[in-house]
C-alpha cells in the first residue's frame, strides 16, 4: 500500500476512520483502492461500527403533493439538526422491506430486489431469486436482517402457493419454499428444511409501526403473526439466520384475546410487540425479558392512543416516536413525527419539525458503513436535493 505505512497498519488507521474519509483514500492509488475494498476492511469496519452505539436514526416521510419520499438522518439527542439525504432513490413500482444497521433494502413485484446504501451512495441489486415470488395463486413475505455471527446481511422469502381447488383461501393447499440470499456468499440458497419446519397454521400481520415488516434482532427475522388454530391470536414467528428453523412464540396472556393489531419491534435491546386495541384505541408494549423463553413475555405498558396512528420507533430515552394526526393543516391525511413518553403519557413537538402523508412514516436505527463497497453499483434513478426543491416547487 505505501513504502512508509504497512497494510497492517494502514488497515487499524482506516477501521478508526469515519467512512467519509474511507473514501476519500481511494483515489490515493489502486494499491489504496485494493485495500480499502477488500471483505477485511469492509468487515472489520463494519465489526468496530457495531461495537460502538450510534446515536443517529433515520426517518422516511413522504411528501403530499408530489408522493416522493425523503429520507433524512437525525440526531437522536439533538433533534433540532438533521442531515437530508441528496441521492433518494426513486424506483417505479418498488416496496420498502427496512433497513438494518444502516443498509435499506426495496423489493419489486417483478422478482428485483435492491440494496441501498445511503453513506457510500451505493445501489446493489441482487440476482434474480430462483424461486419467482409474485405470480398467481402465490403469496410472498420477505425480510433483511443481519446475522451478527457472520458479519452478514440476508434477505430471506417465504413463497406459498396456493392450490386452486377451494373457493376459499383459508381451504386451499400451501406449497411453502423458502430462500435466502447472503451479501458475504454472493448467491442465493433454496432451503427444503427451513419451508419443512414452516408452521402451516400460521398467517402474518400486515399492521403497526412495520407494516407486515420483519424485525430483525439477535441474529433472526422476527414477524408479528396469527395462529388460525387459536382464534386467530397473538404469535411471534421468527426466522433464525443460524440454524435457517422457524419458531413461533405465543405470549400465553395474548392467546385469547382478539380485536388487535400487532407488530415487533425492538425496546430496550429485547423483542418487543406493539398491541393497538382498535376497540378502546389503545396501544400496550410487550416485551420478551429472556429471548427464546416463551414464559418471559411480560406486559410493560399500556398507554391511550389519542391522535397518534402508529408508534415508529424508541429513543434513546425510552421516549418513544409516533405518527401523529395533524389536524391543523388543510391536508385531511397529514401526519407529523412526534416524541412520546409512555410512562407519563405526555407528547413533545421535535425541534425539527418532519411531517408528511399518513402511514408514511418509518424510522430505524441508522450507522455509516462500507457494506456494498466492493459490489457492482446499479443505476437507479436518484432525487437530488435540487431536483427535489424543484418538483415541490420551491
Amino acid at each position: 500500500m505505501s513504502n512508509h505505512l504497512p497494510d497492517d497498519v494502514a488497515l487499524k488507521l482506516l477501521q478508526r476512520l469515519p467512512v467519509k474519509s474511507v473514501i476519500r483514500f481511494r483515489c490515493v492509488s489502486k494499491s489504496w483502492n485494493s485495500l480499502i475494498t477488500s471483505p477485511y476492511l469492509i468487515n472489520s469496519h463494519l465489526t468496530r461500527s457495531l461495537s460502538n452505539s450510534s446515536d443517529k436514526l433515520i426517518v422516511r416521510h413522504r411528501t403530499f403533493h408530489t408522493n416522493i419520499e425523503h429520507y433524512k438522518v437525525i440526531h437522536d439527542n439533538n433533534d433540532s439538526f438533521y442531515q437530508q439525504l441528496d441521492h433518494c432513490p426513486r424506483i417505479p413500482n418498488f416496496y420498502f422491506t427496512g433497513s438494518v444497521n444502516g443498509l435499506l433494502c426495496f423489493y419489486s413485484n417483478i422478482d428485483r430486489i435492491i440494496l441501498w446504501n445511503p453513506s457510500i451512495r451505493t445501489f446493489f441489486t441482487l440476482p434474480k431469486p430462483p424461486i419467482n415470488f409474485y405470480s398467481t395463486f402465490c403469496r410472498c413475505h420477505d425480510g433483511f436482517g443481519f446475522d451478527p455471527v457472520t458479519n452478514d446481511y440476508k434477505v430471506m422469502t417465504v413463497t406459498y402457493h396456493y392450490s386452486n381447488d377451494e373457493p376459499k383461501e383459508e381451504e386451499r393447499v400451501r406449497l411453502v419454499q423458502v430462500q435466502v440470499y447472503s451479501i458475504n456468499e454472493g448467491s442465493w440458497r433454496i432451503l427444503t428444511s427451513a419451508a419443512a419446519s414452516f408452521p402451516p397454521w400460521i398467517t402474518f400481520s400486515r399492521y403497526g409501526s412495520s407494516g407486515g415488516r420483519a424485525t430483525s434482532f439477535n441474529g433472526a427475522l422476527h414477524f408479528a403473526a396469527r395462529h388460525k388454530d387459536f382464534t386467530n391470536s397473538v404469535s411471534v414467528l421468527s426466522f433464525d439466520f443460524g440454524d435457517e428453523v422457524f419458531r413461533v412464540s405465543m405470549p400465553l396472556n395474548l392467546v385469547k384475546v382478539i380485536g388487535r393489531k400487532i407488530s415487533t419491534f425492538v425496546f430496550r435491546e429485547s423483542l418487543s410487540l406493539l398491541c393497538y386495541d382498535t376497540y378502546n384505541n389503545r396501544c400496550s408494549i410487550w416485551i420478551m425479558k429472556e429471548y427464546g423463553v416463551v414464559d418471559s413475555w411480560t406486559k410493560h405498558i399500556t398507554f391511550e392512543l389519542g391522535g397518534i396512528t402508529r408508534v415508529l420507533g424508541v429513543r434513546r430515552n425510552g421516549h418513544l416516536l409516533v405518527e401523529e394526526i395533524v389536524e391543523e393543516t388543510p391536508n385531511l391525511d397529514s401526519s407529523k413525527l412526534y416524541s412520546y413518553d409512555p410512562e407519563t403519557q405526555q407528547g413533545t413537538n421535535l425541534n425539527l419539525l418532519i411531517w408528511g402523508k399518513q402511514n408514511s412514516f418509518y424510522v430505524d436505527d441508522y450507522m455509516e458503513n462500507l457494506v456494498l463497497l466492493n459490489k457492482p453499483t446499479t443505476r437507479v434513478v436518484v432525487v437530488s436535493k435540487k431536483s427535489k426543491e424543484r418538483k415541490s416547487g420551491r
